[in-house]
């Protein structure tokens, strides 16, 4: 893959964080310079050596920014401009990896239940994108504060999680500004996704967790939801 179609900074982050995870030597230039100064060369450099180390590059690739569902988020996140977000349910960076491109400033905590996917994200944070945070834990028993953060985003997640009324209600508590969803809108052949979440479906399990402001859209194939709480309802 060629360097120049990934994002080289976060790429290069994950690569430092994984050496330091793994006891694996680097150059200290390398390992200690802010990632915005690291030169073009330096960026490749690093990049061949988590190649080389088996660090699973492709997943910085660019492109997911494209996709209708994640291009109308950050859409409506740019509109906002929040300071904080907790994304539940990150996998693979899809939606993370081109928000910490284009809002440098946000500081972002991650939830998700696969300790391999945290330790991921945590390589990246080690590795100089000090603002990412990273945890195991279950949105519907979330640790995270009341009110603790302006957005939540729980995107392609609800349909796979059990108890949805809890999982909202908790994302409720949590954001101060907004929660924003997108969802599957019609049924498919993944075994993983155990609701179809339907419009009037979300509007019922939203107002039961206190939120009456809500906006539908869609793109084709998904639904698409931002509900104001706190002092945007």
């Amino acid at each position: 893959m060629r360097y120049d179609e990934m994002y080289k900074e976060l790429a290069a982050a994950a690569v430092r964080g994984y050496a330091a995870r793994h006891g694996l030597p680097l150059s200290a230039s390398w390992a200690e310079k802010p990632l915005d100064a690291l030169t073009e060369d330096e960026l490749a450099a690093l990049l061949d050596q988590g190649s080389a180390w088996g660090v699973k590059l492709y997943r910085f690739k660019r492109g997911h920014e494209t996709l209708p569902r994640v291009r109308q988020i950050l859409g409506f996140l740019r509109g906002i401009q929040p300071e904080s977000l907790l994304d539940v349910g990150s996998g693979r960076g899809v939606f993370l990896f081109p928000f910490l491109d284009g809002f440098p400033g946000v500081s972002v905590t991650c939830l998700d239940l696969l300790d391999y996917r945290v330790s991921f994200l945590e390589d990246i944070r080690r590795g100089g994108v000090e603002r990412l945070t990273a945890m195991q834990a279950d949105i519907c028993a979330c640790p995270v504060p009341e009110k603790s953060a302006d957005v939540v985003t729980m995107l392609e997640v609800l349909e796979h999680v059990p108890d949805v009324q809890a999982a909202v209600t908790a994302a409720v508590r949590i954001a101060r500004r907004y929660v924003a969803v997108t969802a599957p809108s019609k049924e498919d052949d993944n075994p993983e996704h155990i609701h179809l979440l339907t419009k009037p479906l979300l509007t019922e399990i939203f107002r039961n967790a206190g939120c009456e402001r809500l906006h539908f859209g869609g793109v084709p194939g998904h639904l698409i939801l931002t509900a104001a709480v706190g002092e945007e309802a």
